[in-house]
This record gives structure tokens, sequence and C-alpha cells, in this order.
């Protein structure tokens, strides 16, 4: 069924696994963040402890109370 010649198929194959192969380096590289990526998590951390630390001062308070 397949149409192509012993030389195209392993030509193609060669490609395919040259293709596999880069496309699991690309997955093992660490993705580099951009500045403002990088400041928008910095800040979300913060506004994240900020309300944590929020929960945690009701909590006590209420239970002063």
């Amino acid at each position: 069924m397949n149409n192509l010649q012993p030389n195209e198929q392993d030509d193609l194959q060669k490609y395919l696994e040259q293709k596999a192969k880069q496309e699991q380096e690309k997955q093992q590289e660490p993705e580099t963040l951009s500045a403002y990526d990088a400041c928008v998590l910095k800040e979300s951390a913060k506004i994240h402890e900020l309300i944590a630390e929020a929960q945690r001062e009701t909590v006590k308070s209420s239970k002063d109370e």
C-alpha cells in the first residue's frame, strides 16, 4: 500500500525521527519567562500571601470574640 520507494521511506523515517528528537529536546528545555510574566507571577504570589494573612487574622479575631 505504501507508494514510497525504499530511499524515500528512509528519508521520511529519518526526517520524522529528527523532528521527534527536536520536539523532545524542546520540551526538556526550561521555558524562560518574559520580564512581564515574571513580575506578574511575583506580584500574584504577594497578593496570595496577603490574602492568606488576612484570612488568618480574620480567624484569629473571630476566635477572640
